[in-house]
């Protein structure tokens, strides 16, 4: 089974050196797109309302083969903008 490594960037970088077996790309494609929402959840905004979380997706040999992106963007609404 062919091995994926995903590296997180949430304001840095935190290389994957471990990797995970995957059956194929569509499988390492949708744990990429399953493994953001979990970033974004335990991570705090390090800019106040705004960051932007990605995952690069690298094949065994340590190319790029898939990147995902999710943008957490915050406004204050009426009086709590004051």
């Amino acid at each position: 089974m062919p091995r994926y490594f995903f590296d997180i960037h949430d304001g840095q970088l935190q290389r994957d050196e471990d990797g995970t077996e995957c059956p194929d790309f569509d499988a390492a494609r949708r744990e990429a797109m399953i493994s953001l929402p979990d970033v974004a959840r335990w991570e705090i905004p390090s800019d106040g309302d705004r960051q932007t979380y990605a995952v690069i997706v690298r094949d065994a040999a340590g190319a790029p083969v898939y990147t995902a992106t999710l943008t957490f963007t915050g406004l204050r609404l009426g009086e709590a903008a004051e």
